[in-house]
């Protein structure tokens, strides 16, 4: 809104000599900069209001699982208020709505996004925690078919509308736009910096494109929400992912540093680093009141917006491949819940891990949690590390 204003005022301001101080408005990295730096903001201003409005409501967590001992040591934790997604996701949506470009598609959908899957998390999220005082018999949270519906139903729609985007002529490409080309690990997307395509580069029709939006979409909000077990751990990993993945964003939409780099130039997707910083910013924000000992947790009202998100902004900057090892924690997460469950229904009881998701299974095997947020922290950097070093060797 702020941008739109500013372009709507021009006029008048140079009649008076104004224009050169709002100028800086025309660059998308000093809004995605203000778009984080407002986002941390707003998180910590309403930390505190929300966080007592949680607690008087009695939104607290109150996780279960199948080991005493892990039970024993979770007792702590039964009283600290969730939903705390809300201040995610509200000055995600905020941060963008004010400094991003608004016309663009791809920031539309992104604000789609973060909405649609912050409702499914938060309709899940008061249904558990709010089961016990509607009484003995209400419904503890959705089921789990009925949320990977509404997951796999948004995603798909996200990913036929940002092809169609790709192909918009208002700027975006069209025909077989680079925005739709497959983007794999080593290959070069030009063959040299004066911007002539490699030949052997692939693009996705509708439907193909539209199943890797699924996939990233339902596979990372997921992800995220099973990692989201100790203070400050999926909060943490997801800041330093979406720093990196801002600047990828900034690649992408760039002529210049997408032919330097030889991936895949999708125009307008720099405005997608906007939403990226206000990401970051609200992760940065929230780990203010996250961090050990929290007082607040973020609930599936956070997780599957951030990680939602996420997957969104890899597809359409073309670089899911670099995505995935940047996520190596989330995939480890998710990949071994499904790996315990189905080795031990597969062996009528036995386990692989202590307990799973794999962030218990150390905890079990003597680390403390403070020991193991850092430490998946310090992967996920080196991870991050390798992930944009691939760029370059292409």
């Amino acid at each position: 809104m702020l941008y739109h204003l500013w372009l709507t005022t021009q006029d008048w301001l140079r009649a008076r000599g104004l224009d050169s101080y709002f100028m800086v408005l025309d660059q998308v990295l000093f809004r995605a900069i203000m778009s984080g730096l407002l986002a941390f903001a707003l998180v910590l201003i309403f930390g505190k209001p929300v966080v007592r409005w949680l607690a008087s409501k009695k939104i607290g967590d109150a996780a279960r699982f199948d080991v005493k001992a892990l039970d024993e040591a979770l007792k702590s934790k039964q009283n600290t208020p969730t939903m705390g997604g809300l201040l995610i996701a509200g000055s995600i949506l905020v941060s963008t709505l004010l400094m991003a470009d608004l016309s663009i598609t791809y920031v539309q959908i992104a604000l789609v996004v973060v909405a649609s899957f912050a409702c499914i998390g938060a309709v899940d999220d008061w249904l558990k925690l709010t089961a016990k005082s509607r009484g003995s018999a209400s419904r503890q949270g959705l089921f789990a078919w009925e949320k990977l519906v509404f997951q796999l139903g948004i995603a798909l729609l996200v990913g036929v509308f940002a092809h169609r985007a790709g192909m918009n002529p208002d700027g975006m490409g069209g025909g077989d736009s680079l925005a739709h080309a497959i983007n794999l690990p080593f290959q070069k997307t030009y063959n040299s910096v004066q911007g002539v395509i490699a030949p052997g580069v692939m693009y996705l029709g509708v439907w193909l494109y539209a199943g890797v939006m699924i996939l990233a979409l339902t596979g990372m909000s997921n992800a995220v929400n099973i990692t989201d077990g100790m203070d400050g751990l999926a909060t943490g990993i997801t800041m330093v992912i979406a720093v990196a993945m801002t600047a990828l964003c900034v690649v992408a939409g760039s002529d210049t540093l997408s032919h330097q780099l030889l991936v895949p130039n999708v125009a307008a997707s720099e405005e997608l680093a906007v939403v990226g910083a206000a990401l970051a910013g609200a992760c940065m924000g929230f780990l203010w009141w996250n961090c050990s000992p929290a007082m607040v947790f973020m609930g599936d009202t956070g997780s599957l917006c951030l990680g939602a998100t996420l997957g969104y902004i890899a597809v359409v900057i073309r670089q899911e491949f670099v995505f995935l090892v940047m996520s190596g924690v989330f995939l480890l997460e998710i990949f071994s819940v499904v790996l315990q469950v189905g080795y031990f229904k597969w062996t009528k009881g036995k386990r692989i891990f202590r307990c799973a998701p794999y962030h218990w299974h150390l905890h079990m095997g003597g680390w403390t949690e403070q020991k193991i947020v850092v430490r998946l922290w310090i992967v996920t950097i080196v991870l991050v590390g390798i992930g944009l070093a691939t760029l370059k060797v292409r």
